[in-house]
């Protein structure tokens, strides 16, 4: 990207976000895990959230697919504000989106076409004999061939589920695709292999994406823009070409796994 993020990390000039966050907040009990978060996330772009485990990543990607409620704050989807949505309101949003989820999520019971169709079938109503089909389509599409469509998940290799979940990720064909640390447990000749299918996919449906990892070389490879989130807030956003020069000590000591630096971890000792 080649505009000058502003202070809410959207660019210049840009049009209305697909995503726009504006002080989310969420805590459980005592636990502050969002604190005024501000992101926006622009019409085709693929923006990464990165930060530590425990930093309210994941939260903040339930908080817009209305899983979780925030306790303050505005998240707006094409302009629309979602936050305290119900029923078939929430409902028409959600069609709109596709998951990735960290371990793929499979339904151990159904075969590996069903799992992709999911969301034909069951959120579409969508006639199985029609859903097959693009079930098969979608998984070419990630580099399986129809012999997959017949086995169940216990049958696949860790990196061949994580295809699948892709699979059933945009077989809806959704404006936006979240991707909850897509990396996570694959070796990184796989990792590599699985950041370049997401990056085509999105780009061959004209998506939307907004992912989360810790895993700063799939970071590189798959976002225009690059947020960290710590301490409940987006403490730095940018182009991710421009984060090796981010200016910005914990963004630094994060992408170079520093044990010193302003963060600070709670080791105890032995």
């Amino acid at each position: 990207m080649t505009e000058t993020p502003n202070g809410n990390g959207s660019t210049a000039g840009a049009s209305v976000p697909k995503i726009q966050i504006r002080g989310l907040c969420k805590a459980f009990g005592p636990k502050v895990v969002l604190n005024g978060v501000d992101l926006d996330v622009n019409v085709g772009e693929s923006v990464l959230v990165i930060g530590g485990s425990g930093t309210g990543k994941s939260v903040l990607l339930k908080c817009i697919l209305g899983l979780l409620l925030p306790d303050a704050g505005s998240i707006k989807v094409d302009g629309e504000e979602v936050v305290g949505l119900h029923g078939h309101r929430l409902d028409k949003v959600r069609k709109k989106f596709g998951m990735l989820f960290q371990n793929a999520a499979l339904f151990d019971s159904l075969s590996v076409w069903e799992n992709v169709a999911f969301g034909l079938t069951q959120g579409e109503g969508m006639p199985r004999k029609e859903a097959k089909p693009i079930a098969l389509e979608k998984l070419a599409a990630v580099g399986l061939n129809a012999d997959v469509a017949e086995l169940h998940p216990s049958e696949l290799s860790g990196g061949m589920r994580k295809r699948v979940g892709l699979a059933r990720a945009i077989a809806t064909e959704p404006e936006i695709i979240f991707f909850d640390e897509p990396t996570t447990g694959l070796d990184p000749i796989m990792g590599d292999v699985i950041d370049r299918l997401i990056v085509s996919c999105v780009k061959q449906l004209g998506a939307t994406a907004l992912s989360i990892t810790h895993d700063m070389a799939s970071a590189r490879r798959i976002s225009d823009r690059v947020a960290m989130l710590y301490e409940g807030r987006i403490i730095w956003v940018g182009p991710t070409q421009d984060i090796d020069d981010s200016g910005n000590p914990y963004v630094e000591q994060f992408i170079k796994g520093l044990a010193d630096g302003p963060i600070k971890m709670q080791v105890r000792a032995l």
